[in-house]
């Protein structure tokens, strides 16, 4: 139940005792407990900004996609001047579900049951037989659309809200805006979605998903091993402090809201190209040419030069953000990709994890490019992100594994109440030309991201009603 201050579960136990502040212990019960999951649907998902899609997909008037905020599923349409719009769809008649498709064009939602219509903008259009008023005479029409959520696009993705008065989404994300612009705000046309998103069920609790994108370097060390293996995380010489753990040693950001970022140095990236001794004669200028960004070619490099500030583009060449998450269920993956011809296209990619109830997660995948990225670049971004992140990717088929054993063994009479633990904090520590705000982590990746992740949940659980 929710008390007039703070959650209080069913057998007396505080939502806030599950999360021990002193020895940074979270309960595994947050993996399972339903009355949690109610709790969030209301305070994580009710509250705050979620991802639901990039306006690529619908470019046209009338075209929308079917996307889900929590458990609520919503209508993103376009309307007739352009505007895209985030609608409940569920009938204010009798609760139905307006629209039935997933994808589609259509001037007209109109509900099967009985026949009330609505715009793309979710205004009500009328009811059959008009002249004997089907809709009734106590609301006027006005009063009868469909529930609208607070929309915002930012760099062509589209975020939406419940919370109408709450804070922007520029307030939202806060100082890790800085980074994210790096990534989605870089070129003149943006990023363009290729295709549709790819979507799985994962029989996993959603947070076990999330708070591993709250970029946890540490699993890459032994979960992703064969990827170090195989040079896919770049090859160190034995010399150097990368042998044992390439991609380990970087800059962590993060903030307030729980939104972070990795910032892998080039002494990793690079490896996969050339040598230390060729990298180091190297100006960040001809870094950026010889290796671009993921998704950036060297006749876009004009385009990034106008977008970034002399301080993001040096970023860019010495440590870009390839790795993160924003809060809540978002994971953000820039990754370097070698081609078989020596170059680099890069995979773009973004997850959310949509919960399914307690127990399941629905993994949504979008893939993208730089629209003014050639046809062929496309393609070959395209292949990369199905092979490394896609719902087969070399990447996700080993993260996906974890998480069902995470959720199970957090059903147990004994396993609900072990703790996942968060004791090994780096701290802040900011490089002396660091460009950017924010919470900084410079050196071996530890804990501190995703304890800020949690610190965050537990903000927002435990907040007054």
């Amino acid at each position: 139940m929710l008390t007039e201050s703070k959650p209080v579960l069913s057998d007396g136990t505080k939502i806030a005792d599950l999360i021990n502040l002193e020895t940074r212990e979270v309960s595994m019960r947050l993996l399972s407990d339903h009355e949690v999951y109610k709790i969030e649907m209301e305070r994580i998902f009710g509250k705050t900004w979620l991802l639901l899609g990039h306006d690529t997909e619908i470019p046209n008037s009338g075209d929308y996609v079917v996307r889900d905020m929590g458990e609520d599923q919503v209508i993103v349409s376009r309307d007739r001047k352009g505007e895209v719009h985030v609608l409940l769809n569920v009938c204010p008649h009798r609760g139905m579900r307006v629209c039935m498709a997933e994808i589609g064009n259509a001037q007209m939602h109109r509900c099967v049951y009985h026949g009330w219509a609505f715009r793309p903008d979710g205004s009500f259009m009328g009811a059959p037989i008009e002249r004997e008023q089907m809709h009734g005479n106590i609301f006027a029409k006005e009063d009868l659309g469909l529930k609208k959520a607070r929309v915002q696009l930012y760099g062509g993705l589209i975020f939406a809200t419940w919370n109408i008065n709450g804070p922007s989404l520029e307030e939202f994300l806060g100082d890790s805006k800085f980074y994210f612009d790096l990534l989605f705000c870089r070129t003149d046309g943006g990023l363009e979605a290729l295709g549709p998103p790819q979507k799985f069920i994962v029989p996993a609790n959603w947070k076990a998903a999330a708070e591993q994108s709250a970029s946890d370097g540490f699993h890459t060390l032994t979960l992703h091993r064969s990827l170090m293996e195989t040079g896919q995380y770049g090859r160190a010489t034995a010399d150097d402090i990368y042998a044992n753990a390439p991609a380990m040693y970087g800059v962590d950001i993060s903030c307030k809201q729980g939104h972070s970022l990795r910032c892998i140095p080039a002494e990793v990236t690079f490896t996969m190209f050339m040598s230390m001794d060729e990298l180091k004669k190297l100006s960040p200028d001809q870094r950026l040419e010889v290796l671009p960004p993921p998704g950036i070619t060297k006749e876009m490099l004009p385009e990034l030069k106008r977008h970034m500030s002399p301080e993001g583009l040096r970023l860019m060449a010495k440590a870009p953000p390839q790795v993160g998450g924003m809060f809540p269920n978002v994971l953000v993956l820039f990754i370097y990709a070698p081609r078989t011809d020596g170059g680099a296209s890069g995979a773009l990619a973004l997850h959310t994890y949509v919960p399914r109830g307690p127990d399941h997660v629905e993994f949504t995948n979008w893939m993208f490019a730089e629209k003014s990225a050639s046809p062929q670049m496309k393609r070959d971004m395209m292949a990369n992100s199905v092979r490394q992140a896609g719902t087969s990717g070399t990447i996700e088929q080993d993260d996906s594994d974890t998480w069902p054993h995470m959720s199970r063994n957090a059903r147990g009479a004994m396993g609900r109440n072990q703790t996942m633990k968060y004791g090994a904090l780096l701290g802040e520590k900011k490089p002396a030309d660091w460009p950017g705000g924010g919470y900084v982590y410079d050196g071996f990746t530890k804990d501190d991201t995703q304890w800020n992740w949690w610190l965050y949940y537990r903000e927002l659980m435990t907040a007054k009603s």
